[in-house]
């Protein structure tokens, strides 16, 4: 299913159309860190401010410049090449002093450098803000229209799509993964590059589930085995109390997850078991495929609860400023805004 064809949860609200991205500076991206550095250790946290590169290159440039491998380098996650984007980057043995010389001969933007006692991983953040610029809106109305929309989603949450970024360049990164997976395509010898066009088949069958529970109107509702996450802790159970989980799900203490699949990954029971079972008789992939190529499977959330989305009209457009925890995608949030009848544009996070 792609990303065109997913279903709104605010179908019935009118988008505002427009475009995204077309400078990086209508897409800008601040990491939100998990933890600040120590400020002793044998590693040393930099952030800084790059455009026109992917984090991989940033990655391979640091390395160069400091002649250290690029495998010892820590980041949180992988961001757009085309967007104005501040992250942080772990470097190994390397000194705040040199760090900052390094960012700036590399002609970065640099903001500090603080010894840390560990590499920086994947995953180490509490999400990221974005101030973005949807161009030449095509609705007359579009501010009424954006901001009908934010009330929306502020009040119903976001389904937690994963976004357009994910599949590719060419959209076709799912197609590979499961190629890859059933063995009628080489395993690619880089292993970031096989995680990542393996990943990209999971998250597909993810967004299959989350159309489906959309569909079958379950977005707003717990079912029994539901494995569930709180949302303060993010420890997760499976629901065995529907009514008091309900009551919970709506006070946003907790959410439900659906499936990354993989040949480890922990079940739902009951009626949440059942729902995944149907996306799952779609999978060509036996459990003996994800365990060759080491695909263990995890949970993700599936309803994303969102803090105020700030709207302002700017000389071009609508200008938007928000914050979405890890793993969410801004396009999915301005998808449902824009109600786009083209794909958005390209995205490179190779």
């Amino acid at each position: 299913m792609t990303i065109q064809a997913l279903p709104y949860i605010t179908p019935e609200l009118p988008g505002i159309g427009g475009e995204i991205k077309v400078e990086p500076e209508h897409f800008v991206v601040e990491e939100v860190p998990l933890y600040e550095p120590v400020g002793t250790g044998e590693h040393t946290f930099v952030r800084l401010t790059r455009e026109g590169q992917t984090t991989r290159e940033v990655v391979q440039h640091l390395a160069r410049a400091l002649g250290i491998r690029p495998e010892g380098i820590g980041y949180a996650g992988l961001k757009d090449k085309h967007a104005r984007v501040t992250q942080v980057f772990s470097l190994p043995g390397i000194s705040p002093t040199r760090a900052e010389e390094a960012v700036r001969s590399l002609g970065y933007a640099f903001e500090w450098a603080i010894p840390h006692n560990r590499k920086l991983r994947p995953g180490h953040l509490l999400g990221n803000r974005f101030t973005i610029t949807i161009l030449w809106p095509q609705a007359e109305d579009a501010l009424a229209r954006a901001l009908a929309i934010a009330r929306a989603l502020e009040a119903r949450g976001l389904p937690n799509f994963f976004g357009p970024q994910r599949f590719g360049q060419y959209g076709d990164n799912a197609t590979q993964g499961l190629a890859i997976l059933t063995g009628q395509k080489r395993r690619p010898r880089q292993k970031w590059l096989a995680r990542l066009l393996i990943s990209a088949y999971q998250s597909q069958l993810f967004n299959e589930y989350l159309a489906l529970r959309m569909e079958r109107g379950l977005f707003d509702k717990i079912l029994l085995g539901d494995l569930a996450k709180k949302t303060d802790t993010g420890g997760m159970f499976w629901v065995d109390d529907v009514e008091e989980a309900q009551r919970r799900f709506d006070r946003r203490e907790i959410t439900f997850t659906g499936p990354l699949f993989g040949y480890k990954m922990r079940k739902p029971q009951a009626e949440a078991l059942a729902l995944e079972a149907e996306i799952l008789a779609r999978c060509p992939v036996t459990p003996e495929q994800w365990r060759k190529h080491r695909t263990d499977g995890n949970r993700r959330v599936g309803r994303v609860f969102l803090q105020s989305i700030g709207i302002q009209p700017v000389s071009q457009g609508l200008r938007l400023t928000f914050f979405l925890p890890k793993g969410a995608y801004a396009t999915v949030l301005l998808r449902e805004i824009m109600k786009p009848t083209s794909p958005f544009p390209q995205f490179d996070l190779s």
